[in-house]
């Protein structure tokens, strides 16, 4: 593992989920191969300028978008030529690293194969997955650190109707370490679709909402059967930590 990676501003959102039926490329269900087969990890840049930095909850929304926009991109299905690295990556510990750039930094990041994502002014670039020793420089140098955004104005209740991404509220992480909770979050969710309802959610823009939970509602979402997603521990929170959990309305409808 080269120094990028194992730097303390690296965050994994590292998990052993159970993949719904039918998923486009479900990981192993033995825990022993996923932990032997090479590991991969999804790299994800958000842009984040000194003098208009974006809002928390819109980085964080656009990077849970971004991973959906990645999975569902026809160059990630079937023969396309980033299918082999998604197979991979999902087939091992299903890590995401976010970084950030500016200036110079963005644009070089912008071109290398990949994404970009907007949201209300934020701007997220994901790229299919790499190796954890094989980063592309560009990306290499970038940092994580300096991803302490917040929200300068109070955060509307989510529309009714759509995918919501509840964050533990028992939980402080920082703005990268919560976007890559919030694209893991919304990778669960498109796992457990069925076809027609990853069409629906693609054809709507895949929109969501990421929220803090109420503390007195936390308990019972995470107890719901939706998805939730268990971080590893690396970085940040303890092993184990319930951190998001993925109340889209077909999987609600379920229960």
């Amino acid at each position: 593992m080269n120094s990028a990676m194992s730097s303390p501003d690296t965050h994994h959102d590292d998990s052993t989920p159970v993949p719904a039926a039918g998923a486009e490329h479900p990981p192993r269900p033995q825990r022993s191969a996923r932990d032997e087969a090479p590991q991969f990890v999804l790299p994800l840049v958000v842009r984040i300028e000194k003098a208009e930095p974006p809002a928390r909850t819109d980085a964080l929304e656009t990077a849970a978008r971004a991973v959906l926009v990645l999975l569902s991109d026809e160059r990630a299905l079937g023969e396309g030529e980033w299918a082999g690295a998604v197979r991979d990556w999902q087939d091992a510990r299903i890590r995401k690293v976010v970084r950030r750039a500016r200036g110079a930094e963005w644009r070089k990041a912008g071109t290398l194969p990949g994404v970009t994502v907007h949201g209300d002014a934020a701007e997220v670039r994901v790229f299919p997955p790499v190796p954890l020793d094989g980063w592309p420089k560009e990306l290499a140098k970038l940092q994580v650190s300096g991803t302490d955004l917040d929200d300068p104005e109070p955060v509307a209740p989510a529309p009714d109707g759509i995918a919501v991404l509840w964050l533990n509220p028992d939980l402080e992480m920082s703005a990268g370490k919560a976007m890559a909770q919030a694209g893991h979050a919304a990778q669960l969710a498109w796992w457990e679709l069925t076809g027609a309802e990853r069409t629906a959610w693609r054809d709507s823009g895949f929109r969501l909402a990421v929220r803090t939970a109420p503390r007195e509602r936390w308990a019972r979402l995470s107890g719901s059967g939706l998805p939730v997603v268990r971080d590893a521990g690396f970085t940040e929170i303890a092993p184990g930590s319930a951190t998001v959990v993925s109340d889209h309305p077909a999987l609600r409808a379920r229960l």
